[in-house]
C-alpha cells in the first residue's frame, strides 16, 4: 500500500463469499502480480461504506496485494486528497486499475454500477487476461 493512508471500508467484508463469484475471482487471480488498484473513498462516504468491504474481501480473495488508498474529503462541496486532481476524481468510490508495468489505465469504476465494483472491473478487464 503506498503511503500510510489506509480506508476503513475498504477493511474484507468476513460475509463475503468468494464462490459467489467465481469467473470474478478467476480474473482479478490472472490479473493479481499485474496491476495496481487505486481506491479513492472516504470512511464519511455511504457509497464506500456499502459497496468497499465486498471489494476489499474479492481483492483478499483473489491475491492482489498492490491496492493503493487515496482517502478523499469534502472542502466546500468540492472533493480533495492526494491524486483527486491528477485523476480526474469528481465521484466517490472510484476505482481505478492500471498495469504495473507501463501506468496504463486499464479500467475505472465511477461511484456506482448495477453489479458490485469488483464485477464490474473485471468485466471490463476480462481483455487484458
Amino acid at each position: 500500500m503506498t503511503e500510510s493512508l489506509e480506508l476503513e471500508t475498504m477493511r474484507p467484508n468476513p460475509a463475503f463469499s468468494p464462490g459467489a463469484y467465481e469467473d470474478t475471482v478467476a480474473t482479478w487471480e490472472a490479473l493479481a502480480d499485474r496491476v495496481v488498484v487505486k481506491v479513492w473513498g472516504g470512511d464519511w462516504c455511504v457509497d464506500c461504506r456499502q459497496q468497499l468491504p465486498d471489494f476489499g474481501a474479492l481483492l483478499d480473495a483473489a491475491g492482489v496485494d498492490a491496492v493503493e488508498h487515496y482517502p478523499v474529503e469534502r472542502e466546500d462541496g468540492e472533493k480533495v486528497g492526494p491524486g483527486v486532481d491528477e485523476y480526474g476524481i469528481e465521484f466517490i468510490p472510484t476505482v481505478v486499475v492500471e498495469d504495473r508495468e507501463t501506468g496504463e489505465e486499464l479500467a475505472r469504476f465511477v461511484e456506482e454500477a448495477a453489479v458490485p465494483v469488483g464485477v464490474a472491473l473485471a468485466e471490463d478487464l476480462e481483455a487484458h487476461v
